[in-house]
């Protein structure tokens, strides 16, 4: 598949200039944008209703699954703010900048981190979404993580913890930054966060039972037990709603499509990639319902099997147009397969090397990748104030190293400086933010009390 880009363009390398010079760079930012300045929130006078905003973004979705979409986000304020990127991302677009674009994350709530496999199987802690990734700002990813952390904790600590939990957000991702302007590029680059122990594990909120579940996934047992249904063939076991196969009369063009789109994939991945997969034949594929921002976009699991009955787990996953593209520029890449494939890789320190991007069974962009490869997902439901506290640091951490590979940290960190200025300013916009978030989820409620939205149980 050739790589075709569009006018949109990578973020621009400052990293050969003379330190000095870079220095000097990222102070001058503080004329344009003064660090106090990003405390503020105050709602535009042309803002959207967002109730609109879901609603036009509900046009290109998978119509049945909206009201499932709306039931999830209906739950809390942080779930609103889960699958209201759009709504958070026209936001943010009329706040102040620095004028320093990165490779953005784009959708940098703390439920958007966590760990997984590397290719050398070491268990990892980083971002692990990126279907809104996009070159744009990089305070709006650090503005939604501190505000997703206030949101959050609405109902396990105080206001004033809770703001404290957004300024240690900003307090680690400016030291973080430091850091990273010291050290080495290569160093630099090569980062990446380990958690391989269960201190280590259990320091950000991820108890042992979790973490030897996930480390048995790194010995990739020989043969996996399937359930068959139907005959000799390993079938993806149906469980209504959230993972299905098509109707019956819909199958064969279904599996049709899906060998397709497997042929597109395998011409994204690299040779090496290539004759991996190839030692896997395709047998099922399944609609799968993920996430909370995700739902109504097309989504699926496939079922590779080897000659000695060894399975692969694929999912297939739409990508749509980033939410940021409308206020931070176009993608630099056509395809948003790609685009979600090219900013994984450029955020993530060790990533899937199965990731890849091609068209759909209904000719939409795809990306797929490896599904479940050891994933370890934090419980906030357990998380103590000591926890949450660490977690927060921990995601700050990571997301300042995503940044600052694509970022210069020596031009970020001289913009940052050493004071506290730039966290309080954080903490104060993420409970302002976080005020504005209650009342959105309140207008949600109301549509959906009024038939504006439809209405149904949670995952019914």
């Amino acid at each position: 598949m050739a790589e075709t880009t569009t006018t949109g363009t990578l973020p621009e390398q400052t990293h050969t200039l003379p330190v000095a010079d870079r220095v000097a760079l990222g102070r001058d930012l503080r004329r344009r944008c003064e660090r106090r300045s990003h405390a503020a929130w105050k709602p535009p006078a042309n803002r959207r209703d967002p109730v609109e905003l879901l609603i036009e973004q509900g046009k290109t979705r998978l119509q049945d699954l909206l009201p499932l979409r709306y039931a999830r986000m209906k739950t809390s304020p942080f779930a609103f703010l889960r699958g209201g990127a759009a709504v958070m991302a026209a936001d943010l677009a009329s706040t102040p900048d620095s004028g320093l674009r990165v490779q953005s994350g784009g959708d940098c709530h703390c439920l958007n981190f966590g760990g997984f496999a590397t290719p050398e199987r070491r268990l990892v802690f980083d971002i692990n979404d990126f279907d809104e990734t996009a070159v744009a700002p990089w305070e709006w990813d650090l503005k939604r993580l501190a505000t997703s952390f206030v949101l959050a904790t609405l109902d396990v600590l105080g206001k004033q913890a809770r703001r404290d939990l957004a300024q240690r957000v900003a307090a680690r991702y400016r030291e973080t930054m430091a850091e990273i302007a010291a050290t080495p590029v290569l160093d630099a680059w090569y980062q990446g966060m380990a958690i391989d122990s269960a201190e280590a594990a259990l320091s950000i909120g991820i108890g042992a039972a979790t973490l030897r579940k996930a480390k048995g996934f790194l010995t990739h047992p020989a043969v996996v037990t399937i359930t068959h249904r139907g005959g000799p063939e390993p079938r993806i076991e149906d469980q209504p709603p959230l993972l299905y196969h098509p109707p019956v009369k819909h199958q064969a063009a279904f599996h049709t499509g899906i060998e397709k789109m497997l042929a597109d994939y395998k011409t994204s991945l690299t040779p090496a990639q290539r004759l991996l997969i190839e030692r896997y034949r395709f047998v099922d594929a399944a609609y799968k319902v993920v996430g909370v921002g995700s739902v109504g976009t097309l989504c699926g699991v496939l079922l590779m099997v080897s000659g000695n009955g060894e399975t692969l787990n694929l999912q297939f996953k739409e990508a749509d147009p980033s939410v940021l593209e409308a206020y931070a520029g176009a993608s630099p890449y056509r395809h948003h397969g790609e685009r979600v494939v090219r900013g994984q890789r450029l955020l993530q320190a060790a990533g899937d090397i199965l990731l890849g991007y091609a068209k759909g069974p209904t000719g939409r962009h795809i990306y797929v990748r490896q599904l479940r490869d050891a994933k370890v997902k934090p419980t906030l439901e357990t998380m103590t104030p000591r926890h949450f506290r660490r977690y927060a640091e921990t995601c700050a951490e990571v997301l300042a190293r995503a940044h600052a590979r694509t970022g210069d940290a020596v031009v970020l960190s001289a913009y940052l400086g050493k004071g506290a200025s730039f966290e309080e300013a954080i903490g104060q916009f993420a409970m302002g933010y976080a005020r504005q978030t209650e009342q959105d989820h309140a207008r949600l409620l109301e549509a959906m009390n009024s038939g504006r939205l439809p209405d149904v149980p949670q995952d019914s």
